[in-house]
């Protein structure tokens, strides 16, 4: 009701809500464009410097990376997808939501594990040279785990659900009448229909990979695999250079757009069938148990290797570290986290919901695309996008402080440094999720709905929170969660904006992990993880609803 109070005041205003997603709008491209305008500064003798030494490192690592982690996502994802929607095999049921369980944990974590128990000091090598009484690592030949191959192995386990999600979808969702044609022609399935019908939710799924390889920072800075994201932040924060630090995120910037308009043309020619076509013959093939239990354990290895194996290690370090006096440490660090991703998650519906009603009630088509494209910052690297909005703010900074001496105040108005701007960056990042949460919502109720409660003299406002928010309140709360728990795992925009003495969970974790001290911070990663299996009970859910109605 309040609410409601509140933008009654506002309603007689010109254009309210579409003025006021101008502004909001405006401010979530700045950052990106002082990025972009940052870039063309002069910093000749910075790239030189930079050409001889970092530079091809920098690109041929990222580029082997996306390319293992690409192809290594299409395997992992792609089968096991083909296997849960083909097959009724031993606890199928349990590994259809399984496989989703790896993108609860963020892969910077994963690497924390298998670092700690791979390397020279960790169990398995210990207990290698305890069997074999071997006494130094000349004796043996182990897989170094700090590698290239190390980290594809780690962020492919980790991010192969993108794909296999929308894949398995995709298999569903293909018309039966298809396959019995490949069977009369005695054609593979899956290589002629299935894989045909399936490529745009593959190359949807296997854009959204990259980008997230690209993005990646915890992973690659802890395994020392020099990419293209951690040459910036040493661009930024070791030579302090932050024009040359925006040339190369521009670059990357280049590379991601790209990938996006890739994903975003993918999205766009998903169907290629009849909806009204009955739908893929799910699991109804008969087949002899020794098949089963090897689709069961095929598609139980990515479960152990992303999940299961991290989790374990981090209970068993839990336990073994365990410390009630470092107790109230560990939960105000929780409450940080719980607080700062509280808000943040709480600002960016907010905001987002501002930009979906505008555009659906009072935008034009332009306004839609520019809106549109204000979600851009959620493919940009944390990195990237926090240097874009630390550049921005601090322009806004200097700016505001040189106008009020102007005028003899000295107020010194601060932002870098502060919540205001870690708020506005997980705002910029993740308002993309929001809005098309609270968007996929809007778009099921008939504006027939509003327009009832226009005509009996009921103001837009409030038709719109009497009427039409109780009816895209789930898509709103999903969106909400969804945002929650992506901020609460955040890393390089919390590490490098967070006001001083100010750490969340991930932050935590990082610091104790670096020093190679993941015992101390186990429960923390646990909790992290805890929080981030909600979003795939809500995308199993969702996608299991669906099918019910079909």
């Amino acid at each position: 009701m309040r609410i409601v109070l509140i933008l009654n005041v506002f309603r007689h205003l010109p254009n309210f809500w579409k003025n006021s997603s101008y502004v909001l709008v405006i401010l979530l491209l700045s950052p990106i464009v002082m990025l972009i305008t940052s870039s063309f500064q002069n910093n000749i003798e910075t790239w030189l410097h930079i050409f001889d030494t970092k530079l091809f490192i920098y690109f041929y690592n990222t580029f082997f990376l996306i390319l293992g982690v690409g192809v290594l996502s299409i395997i992992i994802g792609v089968s096991c997808a083909w296997i849960v929607a083909k097959y009724k095999f031993f606890l199928s049921n349990f590994i259809e939501w399984g496989l989703l369980l790896p993108a609860a944990i963020p892969a910077y974590i994963v690497a924390y594990c298998y670092t700690d128990f791979l390397e020279y000091g960790g169990v398995i090598q210990t207990t290698l040279r305890e069997i074999f009484n071997w006494h130094s690592s000349k004796e043996y030949f182990f897989p170094e785990i700090r590698s290239i191959t190390g980290a594809i192995l780690i962020l492919s386990f980790s991010l192969y659900p993108y794909i296999y999600f929308i894949t398995k979808v995709a298999f569903t969702s293909t018309p039966k009448n298809l396959f019995n044609v490949a069977k009369i022609h005695s054609k593979s399935e899956f290589l002629y229909v299935a894989l045909p019908m399936a490529r745009p939710a593959i190359i949807a799924g296997l854009s959204l990979v990259l980008m997230e390889t690209i993005s990646d920072f915890g992973t690659v800075e802890f395994l020392a695999v020099e990419t293209v994201t951690l040459g910036i932040f040493n661009l930024w924060l070791g030579m302090n250079n932050f024009s040359a630090a925006s040339q190369l995120s521009f670059l990357a910037f280049t590379f991601i757009i790209v990938l996006l308009g890739i994903e975003l043309s993918a999205r766009k020619n998903r169907k290629f069938n009849n909806p009204q076509a009955s739908s893929f013959e799910s699991k109804n093939e008969e087949i002899s148990f020794n098949k089963s239990l090897i689709l069961f354990l095929t598609c139980l290895l990515p479960i152990l290797f992303g999940f299961v194996i991290p989790v374990l290690i981090l209970i068993n370090l839990s336990f073994q570290s365990f410390d009630q006096s470092n107790f109230i440490t560990f939960v105000e660090i929780s409450l940080n986290s719980i607080s700062v991703s509280f808000f943040g998650a709480f600002l960016t519906i907010l905001i987002s919901f501002i930009i979906v009603v505008a555009v659906k009630y009072h935008g034009s088509k332009k306004f839609s695309f520019v809106a549109t494209i204000a979600g851009s910052g959620y493919a940009f690297p944390g990195v990237i996008l926090a240097l874009a909005t630390t550049f921005f703010l601090s322009f806004i900074q200097n700016n505001i402080n040189e106008l009020l001496i102007n005028f003899n105040l000295n107020w010194n108005l601060t932002l870098i440094g502060t919540f205001t701007a870690l708020l506005y960056t997980y705002i910029c990042r993740f308002n993309a999720i929001g809005v098309g949460y609270i968007n996929s919502g809007i778009e099921r109720v008939s504006a027939n709905l509003l327009e009832a409660g226009r005509l009996q003299g009921v103001s837009f406002e409030k038709s719109l929170f009497k009427i039409i928010f109780p009816l895209i309140r789930p898509s709103i709360l999903t969106g909400f969660l969804i945002v929650f728990v992506d901020i609460f795992k955040e890393l390089p925009v919390t590490l490098l904006l967070r006001p001083f003495n100010f750490e969340t969970l991930a932050t935590f974790v990082y610091q104790y992990a670096k020093e190679e001290m993941l015992e101390q911070c186990a429960l923390a990663a646990l909790l992290i993880i805890i929080i981030g299996i909600i979003p795939v009970f809500i995308l199993n859910k969702t996608i299991n609803m669906s099918f019910e109605k079909q």
